[in-house]
């Protein structure tokens, strides 16, 4: 049966039913009953034979002709049945009034297909404009003047509403984008007689209208287009919908005006206001969307602006694909998902797929006129990288005008969701337009420059410095660049390539020839000597390269170049990358690279190697005294002397600074090693000449051996660690690596962590020892000694971590606190002992803080905080500091301390190796004898010589003496005798607390013999 038959006898079918429903009136019941079926029917076939994407709208229409033809029939029964059965009237009305909503419901269905996921706000805007406006008008006119209250009454009333409500949905259904199909033009039509003929108060006729226009609607072929979504993105408001919105904008004043006029009155004022109010409301909405749909159209244009400034500047593909993206970007609001790609076409020599032929024909045929399609649908390049979005806007980009090639550019694909495609059309169609643009101007800026590059090419090598030869198949240059006439002296053309290298390379060259035409190596480069101008011998850097296959070259194509200079500069830097620039020894990282090799070697054939630590004792004082440039000129002096005092297969090196390394290889045994250390100290014995003086280069050196490792990073921590304990024996000697020597290392590297903590912290306290007048026994002063509260060893003495805060600078902010301190505890005993003189204070000094900066000012503040006067402090230095002569600016400092009314002591003096000479050089008021004089003075007439030659250099000196480490009586009167006036030791008092002081000076004035 053709397509159209089935709606022409539904049609007919209507017509005749019409017929007799207009002459038959008392069959009015039945005729809508049979109406209804057919309508029904006619909608369910019509979904059968057309298949659309969605069938629920169509079958509650169908539902919905049922239910009307029911309830006619039922509510038009004849008088003996309604009679009988006095519901069937009212059921029939119910059927009725519920037919509206199902209707609504399949209206409904219709739009939500239609519209899919777009955002048309504007078309919802302006259906519920003009239809709050037609409501307006029934309501006022039809429903509100035949208000009674009856039932009856009160259902036709009801039948305008459905009908405003299923007129409402058909109008969003027009407003959708595209061109409403016949089915819906046939809907709209069997509402809008629905809605007369209920205002009319005929709504049988209505009915009857309804059931034609639904059965003709789903019987035409285009009844499947109202369940599938419209493809045409949103336009611009038209005039026509602007004049339509206008006259439902003014159909509320019309109507009071009309109602003012006629009745002086308008019945239900409150639901015209209320109405009024809604439409005023919905045209402002409608206004608001207006003005963002044009501030969305400026952004767009500014960002398409953009765009086009973009690829102007763009210089490849690659810069066009990031304008786009960019661009893309900027189109859709910041929150919503897309992907971009830009597909370029691309010359093949293969024919391309059928599918893909035919897709580029469309391409072409359309322009850059966009189509949102199904993301499976593109190519599968594409797809895969859209594979999120469900539907892609393909734009092609086609320049029918191209001077060359093929019309279609490329194709950009957009990935978004399925609204944001439709409002993003337009502009991305536009777009499309200038990228298409861009990638042509930069494909012929491409071709433009490659013409203009094969000229430069020429020009190159007509005028490079590099030799570039062709040679052929008996190795005769056939074509030479006229650089060659530069470096050889004359044309090669016509000569063996042989003939103009060096005679030592020229079978070598034969050889690299025959292999470059048998195809054994290809663009390697080598180096040969050849014969330059004046007969000199040059180093030339050659490339070969097979082109015989080539029919414009047919021969072998080497490339010279003069790298003479080149070459030994690489040797230079080689040199010197490998090499001590001041020294010429190697530095550290060639001296780890053969210390690597010798322990390959070693433990290949059995050998003993050894590494050599060397420091220099002390030569920071060198370079801050006499300068660096001394310092310089005393390392390249032992550099000299370490470097002859080694083997020629050994390795001296410097490491940096004033540190140097011996490596030792293939040796017999490690006395071997040990025998080299001594050479060395003894070429570093004698002095070496400056332009300053001689001087000695004191120093320390750390042995280890394979047979204590055999891994380098353990022999230079080894070595490393022995030259610590080699400084730390007192300097200018060599140590062994021993393996106790590790532990003894942990254990100070933990106590100076503990130290450096307890300083932090302020782990530490202080003892005092009386310094008594012999002949009274009276203490005259005190001398500070600090202890450190060991959380887990308790008390430690000074001598158990001293040494270590020297060596880590620990000792400077201690020294601080123990000055700080002692003053504090001195002026608490004035207070106390207040008005009887108080002892003085005896402080122990390091070096290292004489060197600190400002220390002179830091006694001084010290004092002035405490309130201490000068004269009751006195700071002890060790011996050591007697023979610096370097250390000028302490000297200054000591005296101007003494200036002050500070006492300065010599402590421990007698145990170093100062002359007694040097006291009276020194700002020294008082000398310490060491305790090891005063043990034997008893029994031993040596040191009891020497401790009375002491007192008497003293004396004469004007020096006070104080004799430290009294422990019996008999050593006290020995003193007494030798005239010493001061003592201090175990004798009179051990070190005592601050508390504790008060009560031995309260209890004793006297030491009881």
């Amino acid at each position: 049966m053709p397509t159209r038959w089935p709606a022409a006898l539904f049609g007919a079918w209507i017509v005749v039913l019409g017929v007799v429903f207009g002459l038959e009136p008392a069959l009015h019941g039945w005729l809508c009953l049979i109406g209804g079926l057919s309508a029904s029917g006619a909608v369910l076939l019509g979904t059968y034979r057309s298949q659309p994407d969605d069938r629920v709208p169509w079958w509650l229409l169908s539902g919905a002709a049922l239910l009307s033809g029911l309830g006619g029939a039922l509510a038009s029964a004849p008088a003996f049945l309604t009679q009988w059965l006095v519901w069937l009237d009212s059921a029939g009305v119910a059927l009725l009034l519920i037919s509206y909503p199902v209707l609504a419901f399949a209206l409904a269905g219709f739009v939500a297909r239609r519209t899919g996921a777009s955002r048309d706000v504007p078309g919802l805007l302006d259906a519920l404009i003009v239809t709050s406006g037609v409501a307006l008008l029934i309501w006022t006119f039809v429903v509100g003047p035949q208000l009674d209250g009856d039932f009856s009454a009160g259902a036709e009333l009801a039948m305008p509403v459905g009908d405003l409500l299923c007129l409402g949905l058909l109008i969003r259904l027009a407003t959708v984008p595209g061109r409403l199909v016949a089915s819906g033009y046939w809907l709209g039509a069997g509402t809008g007689v629905m809605l007369i003929a209920d205002v009319a108060r005929e709504s049988a006729y209505g009915q009857l209208a309804l059931y034609a226009t639904a059965g003709m609607a789903a019987l035409i072929p285009s009844m499947a287009e109202l369940t599938r979504p419209s493809v045409v993105p949103a336009a611009e408001t038209s005039r026509g919908r602007l004049a339509l919105l206008a006259v439902a904008a003014l159909a509320a004043p019309a109507v009071l005006m009309v109602k003012l006029f006629q009745d002086s009155q308008v019945a239900g004022l409150f639901l015209v206001a209320a109405l009024s109010l809604l439409m005023v409301m919905l045209v402002l909405a409608r206004m608001s969307g207006i003005m963002t749909s044009h501030g969305q159209a400026l952004a767009r244009e500014r960002a398409l602006r953009e765009a086009s400034a973009a690829l102007v500047s763009a210089a490849d593909a690659e810069a066009v694909g990031l304008a786009v993206r960019t661009t893309v970007a900027q189109l859709l609001p910041g929150d919503v998902p897309h992907g971009v790609v830009l597909a370029i076409s691309i010359a093949q020599p293969e024919q391309p797929a059928p599918e893909a032929a035919a897709q580029a024909a469309v391409d072409r045929a359309t322009g850059t006129s966009g189509r949102v399609v199904q993301t499976r649908d593109v190519d599968w390049a594409v797809s895969v990288r859209l594979t999120q979005f469900a539907e892609t806007l393909r734009c092609p980009m086609v320049l029918p005008d191209r001077p060359t090639g093929d019309p279609l550019v490329g194709v950009l694909h957009v990935g978004a969701p399925s609204w944001a495609l439709r409002e993003l059309q337009r502009s991305v169609e536009v777009l499309a337009g200038q990228v298409a643009l861009a990638l042509e101007r930069v494909a012929l800026s491409h071709e433009v420059a490659q013409r203009n590059s094969e000229m430069y090419f020429r020009t190159l090598i007509l005028n490079t410095a590099d030799v570039i030869t062709i040679v052929d198949h008996d190795d005769r240059i056939r074509y030479a660049s006229p650089s060659a006439l530069g470096v050889f002296g004359a044309d090669p053309t016509g000569v063996r390539v042989t003939d103009v290298m060096h005679e030592g390379d020229r079978d070598r060259l034969a050889g690299v020839l025959g292999a470059a035409r048998a195809g054994e190596f290809d663009q390697q480069q080598f180096d040969f000597r050849a014969v330059g101008v004046r007969r000199t011998e040059l180093l030339l850097e050659l490339h070969c390269r097979d082109l015989r296959a080539d029919p414009s070259v047919a021969g072998l194509v080497i490339t010279m170049r003069d790298v003479t200079e080149q070459r030994k500069l690489e040797r230079e830097l080689t040199h010197q990358a490998f090499h001590d620039a001041m020294t010429g020894l190697a530095n550290r990282v060639l001296f780890h690279d053969r210390l690597e090799h010798a322990l390959a070697r070693s433990a290949r054939d059995g050998s003993v190697v050894g590494v050599l630590f060397i420091d220099l004792d002390d030569f920071k004082i060198v370079n801050d005294t006499l300068g660096h440039a001394i310092g310089d000129q005393l390392l390249i002096e032992v550099a000299h002397r370490l470097a002859a005092s080694l083997r020629a297969d050994d390795t001296a090196a410097r490491l940096g600074g004033d540190e140097f390394a011996a490596l030792i290889e293939n040796a017999d045994d490690p006395g071997a090693v040990e025998e080299t250390a001594n050479r060395i100290l003894a070429a570093l014995g004698t002095p070496i000449d400056t332009d300053a003086k001689p001087l000695y280069a004191m120093t320390s050196i750390g042995i280890t051996t394979t047979l204590e490792a055999t891994d380098s990073a353990e022999l230079l921590r080894q070595a490393d660690l022995a030259l610590y304990v080699a400084k730390g024996a007192g300097k200018n000697q060599w140590r062994r690596y021993q393996r106790h020597l590790h532990d003894e290392m942990v254990e100070r590297l933990e106590l100076r962590s503990a130290l450096d903590h307890a300083v932090n912290e302020g782990h530490f306290l202080l003892h005092y020892q009386p310094i008594v007048d012999l002949p009274t026994g009276a203490a005259v002063g005190f001398e500070a000694l600090v202890r450190w509260h060991h959380p887990t060893r308790g008390v430690i003495t000074p001598d158990q971590f001293i040494e270590v805060a020297e060596e880590s600078g620990l000792i400077v902010p201690m020294g601080r606190w123990v000055l700080e301190e002692a003053l504090r505890t001195v002026a608490d005993w004035r207070r106390i002992l207040a008005p009887a003189p108080a002892p003085y204070m005896s402080v122990n000094v390091s070096v290292r803080q004489f060197r600190e900066p400002g220390f002179v000012d830091q006694v001084r503040a010290a004092l002035h905080h405490t309130g201490v006067p000068p004269e009751s402090l006195m700071l002890e230095i060790t011996e050591t500091l007697l023979m610096k002569d370097d250390e000028q600016r302490v000297w200054a400092d000591l005296g101007t301390l003494r200036e002050m009314g500070i006492r300065i002591a010599i402590d421990d003096f007698g145990t170093g190796y100062s002359s007694l000479g040097y006291l009276r050089q020194r700002p020294i008021d008082v000398v310490k004898i060491d305790k090891t004089f005063i043990d034997d003075i008893v029994v031993s007439a040596q040191p009891l010589a020497l401790v009375g030659g002491i007192i008497s250099l003293a004396r004469s000196l004007q020096m006070t003496i104080v004799a430290e480490g009294i422990e019996d009586v008999a050593h006290r009167d020995v003193l007494l005798q030798l005239g010493c006036p001061l003592g201090q030791g175990f004798l009179f008092s051990s070190p005592l607390g601050p508390t504790e002081v008060l009560a031995w000076m309260r209890a004793s004035t006297s030491v009881a013999v």
